[in-house]
């Protein structure tokens, strides 16, 4: 499993923001692996404004101190809205839906060539997307 590297979804940032022990466990292995871990710009946001609207200055503090740990990555690549773009495409053409923040969050991991840890099911219907659930042993 060399090279194997991780972005982390924001239901799993938030698993950690929570000390979550299946996440906790999951980001010890992937330290001692030498894996790397990320965050992206969109978990980033949707994160942060959730605490920064309810005032969670707590979690807040976590949440920073995690980003420290774990590099965010922008969405800043044509690469990565063109593949945005044909997963979109792909899921319409089916009849599936899935929001776009997740559509983006799927297209970083692709272009990054990540595998994304998520605890949404809908994840799976995007083609070209690992996923790894590291909450789905914990409940």
């Amino acid at each position: 499993m060399v090279g194997i590297n991780y972005l982390l979804d924001t239901n799993i940032v938030t698993a950690a923001i929570k000390n979550n022990k299946a996440v906790q466990n999951q980001l010890y292995k992937a330290s001692v692996y030498n894996r790397g871990v990320f965050i992206s710009g969109i978990t980033y946001y949707e994160i942060k404004r959730g605490l920064i609207a309810s005032n969670a200055s707590t979690k807040l503090s976590e949440f920073n101190k995690l980003c420290q740990n774990y590099p965010v990555l922008l969405w800043n690549d044509v690469a990565i809205l063109e593949k945005a773009a044909e997963i979109h495409a792909y899921l319409k053409k089916r009849g599936m839906r899935l929001e776009d923040a997740d559509i983006f969050i799927a297209a970083i991991t692709i272009v990054r060539e990540l595998v994304l840890v998520s605890h949404d099911s809908d994840m799976l219907r995007v083609p070209e997307l690992t996923v790894e659930d590291w909450l789905a042993t914990a409940e």
